[in-house]
């Protein structure tokens, strides 16, 4: 049986790496078997493109150009890391996915829907998120959680953004929630984790009944 697809989208700071890492925890206390990982990354070779996209390197070659990056990012990563995960019936929870290129690049960096659609044909293909959990935060508040979250490291190429560039990507965002119901549920993030936690559990629970799910026995080092 083919495991279930689940990703976390929003703008910088709407706490992705926390829910999904929250999720995937839940889902392993039951005994099944999850692949946590993130775009842009989550294999080899997605990893070495991870970091020429998030340095900025990328950035002087245009938004087509990163579009392109990242469905390169993506194919490997599908391929090496999600496809063979699901093909074993483990649950895949991915921080961001094809959706990031379609606001990123697509409608922030006004990339030609056309090639948006086509790269996400070329290398999705059917391979498509049974849930995507848009998280939402006020920009202010989100961009103040990322910078409190890095700390001390540089920001990233996106991170670096104006404040206008986030507020369009958080209306891109909310434009997507609505536009796609039956698979994208809008999550307002900004109450406590394990509260946002808890209304991420009900949806799975109502949409994918996790304790219906085949059993698999990870491998644990002796």
């Amino acid at each position: 049986m083919r495991g279930r697809f689940i990703t976390f989208e929003g703008g910088e700071g709407t706490g992705k790496s926390t829910q999904a890492a929250l999720l995937a925890e839940r889902l392993r206390e039951l005994g099944i078997a999850v692949e946590l990982t993130r775009e842009p990354g989550g294999s080899t070779g997605a990893e070495v493109i991870r970091h020429v996209l998030l340095s900025g390197a990328a950035k002087p070659l245009g938004a087509e150009a990163e579009a392109m990056l990242f469905a390169a990012a993506r194919e490997d990563h599908l391929e090496c890391t999600i496809r063979p995960a699901l093909e074993r019936g483990q649950w895949v929870i991915s921080d961001r996915f094809a959706d990031s290129t379609r606001v990123y690049q697509g409608v922030l960096g006004a990339v030609d829907p056309r090639i948006i659609g086509a790269l996400e044909r070329l290398v999705v293909g059917p391979t498509r998120p049974d849930i995507t959990f848009i998280l939402d935060v006020p920009v202010k508040s989100g961009l103040a959680r990322a910078g409190a979250r890095r700390g001390k490291r540089a920001a990233d190429r996106f991170e670096l953004e104006t404040p206008e560039f986030h507020q369009k990507l958080r209306e891109a965002y909310l434009h997507l929630a609505a536009s796609e119901p039956d698979r994208c549920v809008l999550i307002d993030a900004r109450a406590e984790p394990a509260i946002v936690a808890e209304q991420v559990w009900s949806v799975v629970t109502q949409r994918l009944d996790p304790a219906m799910a085949p059993l698999i026995i990870e491998d644990v080092a002796p």
